[in-house]
């Protein structure tokens, strides 16, 4: 297995084709992480009717360009929680380098908070990645959790589109459809993304660019197009 937090971008840390985190009708793991100003809290302890837990870092292009549409989801829904797990670096850099100790990730977590703008709840895993390993390991995954800690949707790369329609679903009792396809980063805020990480960022992300693009905009998304969404409903007990 290789180190966690690692020094550059490879796509050899992730098994693009086998995503491993909690399925629908899964119960969720809780792990204690920790929030910018330091303090520590559960991360299933939410107020909303529903969780929407996106993954993500400061580094993330993917999920970067999903800010704006899920700030959107955010302003929509006051009455359902959003957060964002703050995990290992996705394309580190000169600038913004793998995370040596937990000031490291604390510092970029809150400079994803103070400096970029996120405006939603930042809980940060561990140095290890623990709840990160649990939930899939992938850079930008998102899930739907409810109150009684049941995955009731969730997608290995956030589409907000099919976030938003799997919460209209999930909010009028019904099951939440199937996840969107796989949509690549907006030109624009991904070269600004790697530009902020910092040399070596831009050149080991076009490295792996090729089969980025095979396995995730080709291959998954096929295998999306014929895979019938599990209906789960959304109070479901698991």
């Amino acid at each position: 297995m290789t180190e966690y937090n690692y020094d550059r971008f490879s796509t050899s840390h992730y098994t693009l084709d086998n995503f491993q985190g909690p399925a629908v009708g899964r119960k969720a793991q809780d792990f204690p992480m920790q929030t910018t100003d330091g303090a520590r809290r559960q991360l299933l302890d939410f107020a909303g009717d529903f969780l929407v837990l996106e993954i993500g870092s400061i580094t993330c292009p993917l999920y970067q360009s999903r800010r704006g549409k899920m700030k959107t989801l955010t302003d929509d829904y006051p009455h359902t929680s959003f957060a964002i797990m703050y995990v290992r670096e996705a394309h580190p850099g000169e600038a913004r380098s793998k995370h040596e100790d937990a000031e490291g990730k604390l510092a970029n977590a809150r400079a994803l908070q103070f400096e970029d703008g996120e405006g939603r709840t930042i809980l940060i895993d561990d140095l290890e990645g623990h709840a990160h390993v649990a939930y899939g390991s992938f850079p930008n995954a998102v899930f739907i959790i409810n109150k009684k800690h049941c995955v009731v949707y969730y997608s290995d790369w956030n589409n907000p589109t099919a976030t938003g329609r799997a919460l209209v679903n999930l909010k009028a009792g019904k099951p939440a459809p199937g996840m969107g396809m796989f949509l690549p980063a907006t030109p624009s805020i991904g070269i600004a993304t790697l530009k902020n990480a910092g040399e070596g960022a831009g050149m080991d992300f076009l490295q792996g660019l090729p089969r980025l693009f095979w396995e995730n905009l080709v291959k998954r998304n096929l295998r999306v197009l014929f895979r019938r969404p599990q209906p789960i409903s959304p109070d479901m007990n698991c």
